[in-house]
């Protein structure tokens, strides 16, 4: 297909190859780069591998018609390199006794539990700054990973460029992936439990059928029976503890996929849940410890200050590549009102528990009955990195998407990089043209240089 100003983008994309400057190529990729790659008839293709998928396909069609973005974004392997350098660092912080004692001290009781199990699907959420990229917030149930190993296999080469930067990438396929997520979800049962067979799991999420995302836990059930696990898909409320373990309609669950965003467990319906996790009696992942060593929003604050990581006996090194890829952040207090309503404008505003963008506000949309809600609430500060964009066709215009960057990451191992793509304040599903996006890694002509940049 054709691309507008396809000629003065071979020129800039040529221009940046040759130097060697990959974040110039995929910032001319981004800009002018403005057809569909997104092959929607292979996509169906690549999600019917089961008689039960027609329903699925017309869920997605019928009432999530932006989950997926019509075209991928283009991120230097630079900054690919980079994120995962600083994903390994904070792993480092994290496996730290001073850390953990840190953290754990505003935790939940459910969260003092130990535990073997990693927690699968870590979401380490990036925007790219003019520094490189800066870790926005990490998560612990971070959806979209399984779509995105889907959504891989129906991307086309929509211009000279594209295919050129195609062909110099090499990485996991769909395949690939889906075997390493079923490994992963092995791996956390073995942890805990020693050879003893993975005979069933639970996907938990309150009022799943209503989830925007139960196309996705759909597809993990498939996933897991293809690989002769049983899985159901259930509101934690259905699950019971009966002293020896959970079940679910009188079936024992080995496992449990969390998607619950009630982190601690606190919520009545995760009553049977909190019972069996707290007398050693279930396989949660991820689950509530997880969630506090890595997600609670006041540990970037902690991150993000040399100072305290140099206290909790963190390397130079370390602190360096931590402190250059994590946005300064501070707790918001009553007592520097004035200060940070001064500052706001170079200011994000988040809930300390929240998750996705509830609650979140940037601080130049502030108005004062905002600020005095989130004064009278548990906020963070977080240096505003404003996002990069993408520039795609939707619709007949020309339209600039916000960008940010996930690394879905087990063990401090990358797993996949996907972009989300948006319009408005934070990440949603709601705009046309945008939704999920495969990242496309640019290479790099001299890796060595530059590396942060």
């Amino acid at each position: 297909m054709p691309v507008k100003g396809s000629s003065k983008l071979s020129e800039t994309f040529l221009a940046a190859l040759v130097s060697g400057n990959c974040a110039g190529t995929a910032e001319a990729l981004n800009a002018g780069c403005q057809c569909v790659s997104l092959d929607r008839q292979a996509l169906v293709g690549a999600l019917a591998r089961d008689p039960r998928d027609g329903a699925l396909q017309a869920m997605l069609a019928e009432s999530r018609p932006h989950l997926f973005a019509d075209s991928m974004a283009f991120v230097s392997a630079r900054h690919v390199k980079r994120m995962a350098e600083v994903v390994a660092a904070i792993e480092q912080v994290v496996a730290l006794p001073a850390w953990q004692d840190a953290v754990l001290a505003w935790a939940p009781e459910t969260a003092r539990r130990s535990a073997k199990a990693a927690g699968v699907f870590l979401g380490y959420d990036f925007h790219l700054g003019a520094d490189g990229p800066q870790l926005i917030e990490i998560n612990t149930n971070a959806g979209g990973g399984l779509l995105n190993a889907i959504l891989g296999r129906a991307q086309r080469a929509c211009c000279n460029e594209v295919a050129e930067a195609m062909e110099a990438m090499q990485g996991s396929d769909a395949a690939d992936l889906e075997a390493r997520f079923v490994a992963m979800f092995r791996a956390e049962w073995q942890a805990e439990r020693g050879e003893v067979a993975l005979r069933s799991i639970a996907i938990v999420d309150e009022a799943p059928q209503e989830q925007y995302l139960l196309p996705e836990f759909l597809l993990f059930q498939r996933l897991f029976e293809r690989h002769g696990i049983t899985a159901w898909i259930c509101d934690p409320a259905e699950l019971v503890h009966t002293g020896a373990g959970l079940t679910l309609h009188g079936q024992p669950v080995d496992l449990v996929y969390n998607r619950l965003t009630d982190f601690a467990l606190d919520a009545p319906p995760s009553r049977a849940l909190r019972e069996a996790w707290c007398a050693g009696l279930a396989v949660i992942t991820p689950h509530p410890r997880a969630h506090a060593l890595y997600a609670d929003k006041r540990n970037l604050v902690l991150l993000s200050d040399p100072a305290r990581l140099r206290s909790l006996g963190v390397g130079e090194g370390t602190i360096a590549t931590i402190v250059a890829g994590v946005p300064r952040t501070e707790a918001v207090v009553r007592e520097q009102a004035d200060d940070f309503w001064a500052r706001r404008r170079r200011l994000f505003f988040k809930p300390a528990s929240g998750f996705g963008s509830r609650g979140a506000y940037r601080g130049d949309k502030l108005t004062r009955r905002v600020f005095e809600d989130i004064l009278a609430g548990d906020y963070i500060a977080q240096a505003l990195v404003p996002p990069t964009e993408r520039r795609l066709e939707v619709e007949g215009a020309t339209v600039d998407l916000k960008m940010d960057l996930r690394n879905y990451v087990y063990r401090g191992e990358v797993q996949l990089v996907t972009a989300r793509l948006y319009r408005g304040q934070t990440t949603n599903f709601r705009t046309p043209g945008g939704g999920f996006a495969p990242v496309l890694a640019v290479p790099c002509e001299h890796e060595g240089e530059g590396a942060g940049a």
